[in-house]
This record gives C-alpha cells, sequence and structure tokens, in this order.
C-alpha cells in the first residue's frame, strides 16, 4: 500500500492545489474539509475525504491513528474569500485559534499515530520591522498587544509547536497569495507568492530539506528565499500545467 499523507485543510486555497500534486507522485492522500459538501470535490481530486473538526481533538486522534499516516500537512486556515475586509476582523481569532488549538491537535494526533514529518503553513509578512530583505533568521514581530497581536500570537504559536515537537518539523513562511482559488488575480502588495508555487514547496518540503524555517515568496526585496532554493529546489515561477 502507498504510503500515506494526512493533509489538513485540503480544500483550501493550497490545499486544492497542493492534494492532486501528491497523488500524482504516488501518495496516498487522506484530506481533511470541514464542510460534507466539499467531500465530493476531494474524491474528484483522488483524494480520501474526512470529514472533520480540528478542535475535536479525540476524532481528529481516531482519524490519525486509522490513516496512519507518514507525513502530516497543515494548511488549516480560517479565513474569508477574497479576505473580504468587512469579515477579517472576526476571522482573525478564528484563524489565530486554528494556528494555536488547532495546531496542538495536530501535533498530538500526528504523535500518537507515529508521523515522522509535519508540514505547515505559516506567513512570510510577520517579521519584525528591520533590514531587507528578511531571512528565516530574523526575528518575528513580538508587538502581541499591537493592532496585528492576535496573528502573531498566532503565528508564534504554531511555528513553536511544529519546531519542538519530536517529528521533523518544517515551517514554510508564504507571503501574500495570487491566483486560483485566492481572491486575487494578480499579485499585489509586498512578498506576493502565487498559489501553484506555495502547493509547490509543500510538494518539494516531503523528500527535501531538513527541519526548520523556509521563506516562500517571490524576489521582489521583502524576503530573503535563497534557503528554499537552494535546501528545496523550490521556484517561485513554478506552476501547475493548464
Amino acid at each position: 500500500m502507498a504510503e500515506c499523507i494526512f493533509l489538513a485543510g485540503a480544500t483550501g486555497a493550497i490545499g486544492r492545489r497542493l492534494a492532486p500534486l501528491y497523488v500524482a507522485a504516488g501518495w496516498r492522500v487522506v484530506g481533511t474539509t470541514r464542510s460534507a459538501q466539499k467531500a465530493a470535490l476531494l474524491r474528484e481530486l483522488g483524494v480520501e475525504p474526512l470529514v472533520l473538526d480540528m478542535f475535536d481533538a479525540a476524532a481528529l486522534h481516531d482519524a490519525l491513528a486509522a490513516a496512519r499516516p507518514q507525513v502530516v500537512v497543515h494548511q488549516l486556515t480560517d479565513l474569508p474569500a477574497g479576505l473580504d475586509p468587512a469579515r477579517m476582523a472576526e476571522a482573525t481569532g478564528r484563524n489565530a485559534r486554528i494556528r494555536d488549538e488547532g495546531t496542538r491537535n495536530l501535533v498530538a494526533a500526528a504523535l500518537a499515530a507515529g508521523a515522522r514529518r509535519m508540514i505547515a503553513q505559516s506567513i512570510g509578512f510577520a517579521y519584525a520591522e528591520g533590514p531587507l530583505p528578511h531571512d528565516e533568521e530574523a526575528p518575528l514581530d513580538s508587538d502581541f498587544d499591537g493592532p496585528r497581536g492576535v496573528t502573531l500570537r498566532g503565528v508564534a504559536s504554531l511555528e513553536r509547536q511544529v519546531l519542538q515537537a519530536p517529528l521533523e518539523g518544517i515551517v514554510l513562511r508564504y507571503g501574500r497569495l495570487y491566483g486560483p482559488g485566492t481572491g486575487f488575480d494578480t499579485a499585489s502588495g509586498a512578498a506576493p507568492l502565487h498559489v501553484d508555487a506555495a502547493a509547490h514547496a509543500a510538494e518539494l518540503a516531503l523528500t527535501r530539506g531538513a527541519p526548520g524555517i523556509y521563506n516562500i515568496a517571490e524576489a521582489d526585496g521583502t524576503l530573503d528565499c535563497a534557503k528554499a532554493q537552494r535546501a528545496l529546489g523550490w521556484s517561485a515561477d513554478w506552476r501547475i500545467a493548464p
């Protein structure tokens, strides 16, 4: 039987581009969604769908125990389509909870199931002010009382949990996504990143790269992505064939 990947957040903007890459590479992919209506989409992608609430720690533990994945991929977010400004304030708290509590549940379940590697989505626009481009050694913003405080606490918690867990933890600090399923057709803002290139980084991280942090974004002078290019063989120009 093919080795298994447990893809948490399989119907998100990155997840739905990433899942077919794993399937095409010969992996058995078990993918989660919170919506029963999206289970059919996952089947079409060749994924075994699992409707699951990441805050139900017991159900998550049982799901990973049954799947017995070698790798767990954390692509969970809870953000409105197109980052709708009218809904972002409410969504920010939910998204931070996923990064904190959801990550805690996922790491615990992954360890209990014997997973050897975890790949997690983080963000590349949480760095503190400082010289550009930021490399992975630059400090993250720690102004937890400022307007970005809720997001920053969530990011710090996610990264700490994944990197300190007794498995091969890889954190991908993504730039600002654009492309299919993101709500943005073209690059906008600092550190842009096409969703296909984001998915490709998570595909490469399955088997390449030492545990640690990797910046993943286009070269606009904001993030230094030389580490990902060197260790993962990643390129910001990569796209899924039409």
